[in-house]
């Protein structure tokens, strides 16, 4: 683990030069004891801090940003009521001028030597915090060495994104007040930053030198306005191509795929990983992004992560629906894309409510209220596929597909074997031409016979630009 920085040299690090503004009210101490008020006098005279957070606004790159810092050095960052009363403060003016917040927390939680009325004030903070989310407005969190207990409780695990220093020991409970009362140590590496984000808890781990481009990816994301189009568009007729020819090509290795649209067609990409509350699949990726110049969130299947072995269980769907719920509080427009061989058919998903996560995706993109746009890019089987589907604007590629079941399992249920599936896609409009023309799907990016991943993923990503630029244009 890196040197620690203090919460001033923090700030240093991520605020623009200069542009600090303290809105710190001097604390007062009346009413404590005079032994705790000289712990804390001392604590002030060896921190170099008043309190052990520092709260005021600065300038990211010219974006105007609120930021609640933790000093560790103060009484270990523990949280007192005249610390807990300054972020709430903090929070509630950040709301009131509409800026994003930033928070990076390094404490041992709530300070002991004040009890109950201090325990009490995470309450508060929390409803702040929610009433700063309610709002629309960003919250992102650095989770920093230590962070644990009413920290970790309130303010560490309520942002939009939330990401710790490598290294950092992270949990409700600090291990040794667990041995303390267990008689036994806490096992090793479950309280640390890497394995918060193996199982989803927290979305990265990031180098503290690092902080600094991450929060500006975000905030274009989150703060900036869409930008010019940049990308070319694609024009011309599609191509008649079979069925089974479709389903075959989109099948094959080498096919675009949800990554290299984010490589190819996007700027500013910030993934976010896992559920937030312990679940993580590969499966389905999550991002912060702009697309062709537009902000959005991106909610991808991954085909390249779906495998016999590791298919797409309950769990990636509620990563998808943490995405579908951020676009709406942060009033993002969402892209999803579908791509996938199928959900997970096993006791496991069953046990997992598969049926009821394919339920609650589409019931959620039913009734967003922000922008949506679903992308059919290659392979869109079962369930698993129309979960992701029913956005405002459709878009599909030309060799894209959408069934009930895979062809072969449609052939064994008509047919009783898997012989017929060619027929059966032929018979059952799979296409994403035959949807187009049905009304199911509204822009068909044409295919070339020589296409790359990167031809289509450009493609795909200027098609999906310009809805989105039409969508979120302002109404004369």
């Amino acid at each position: 683990m890196s040197a620690r920085l203090g919460a001033r040299d923090l700030l240093d690090l991520v605020l623009d030069a200069g542009t600090f503004q303290s809105w710190d009210q001097p604390v007062d101490h009346s009413g404590f004891a005079p032994s705790y008020v000289a712990e804390l006098e001392a604590a002030a005279l060896k921190a170099g801090t008043d309190e052990s957070v520092l709260t005021g606004r600065g300038l990211v790159r010219g974006r105007p940003v609120a930021v609640v810092v933790n000093e560790f050095r103060f009484l270990a960052g523990s949280i007192g009521r005249a610390a807990a009363q300054r972020i709430v403060a903090a929070v509630r003016r950040a709301t009131a001028e509409g800026l994003p917040l930033l928070a990076a927390t390094a404490s041992g939680g709530t300070r002991m030597q004040e009890g109950t009325p201090a325990f009490l004030q995470m309450v508060e903070i929390s409803r702040a915090l929610m009433e700063h989310r309610a709002a629309g407005l960003p919250y992102l969190a650095y989770l920093r060495h230590p962070t644990t207990g009413g920290v970790f409780a309130s303010w560490g695990s309520l942002a939009h994104v939330t990401v710790a220093e490598p290294g950092a020991l992270v949990g409700f409970l600090g291990p040794k007040v667990f041995e303390a009362l267990n008689g036994e140590p806490f096992p090793p590496g479950v309280q640390t930053s890497e394995n918060l984000a193996a199982h989803g808890v927290i979305d990265a781990v990031v180098p503290t030198e690092d902080l600094p481009l991450l929060v500006d990816r975000a905030l274009s994301v989150l703060v900036d306005p869409p930008a010019e189009s940049t990308l070319p568009r694609r024009f011309g007729a599609v191509t008649e191509r079979d069925a089974w020819d479709c389903i075959t090509q989109t099948r094959a290795d080498g096919r675009a795929g949800v990554r290299d649209l984010l490589r190819h067609g996007a700027t500013d990409t910030v993934r976010l990983y896992g559920t937030d509350e312990g679940e993580r699949d590969s499966t389905v990726l999550v991002a912060l992004t702009r697309l062709d110049g537009q902000p959005c969130v991106v909610v991808g299947q991954d085909r390249s992560r779906q495998t016999p072995e590791g298919p797409m269980g309950p769990s990636a769907l509620r990563e998808a629906r943490r995405g579908m719920r951020l676009a709406e509080e942060l009033r993002l427009p969402l892209v999803t894309v579908i791509d996938t061989p199928g959900a997970e058919l096993s006791q496991r998903a069953e046990e997992g409510a598969m049926a009821g996560e394919i339920a609650r995706c589409i019931a959620t993109l039913t009734t967003l209220t922000v922008p949506t746009v679903s992308v059919l890019l290659g392979q869109g089987c079962g369930g698993g596929a129309l979960a992701l589907l029913p956005a405002r604007t459709v878009v599909a590629t030309e060799r894209a597909w959408l069934s009930p079941l895979p062809p072969e399992g449609a052939s064994v249920i008509v047919h009783g074997d898997v012989t017929h599936a060619a027929d059966m896609a032929r018979a059952q409009g799979v296409r994403a031409v035959d949807m187009h023309a049905s009304g199911a799907v509204h822009v068909l990016v044409p295919e070339l016979d020589d296409d790359t991943p990167a031809g289509l993923a450009v493609a795909v990503a200027a098609a999906c630009g310009e809805v989105l630029a039409a969508a979120t244009a302002p109404s004369i």
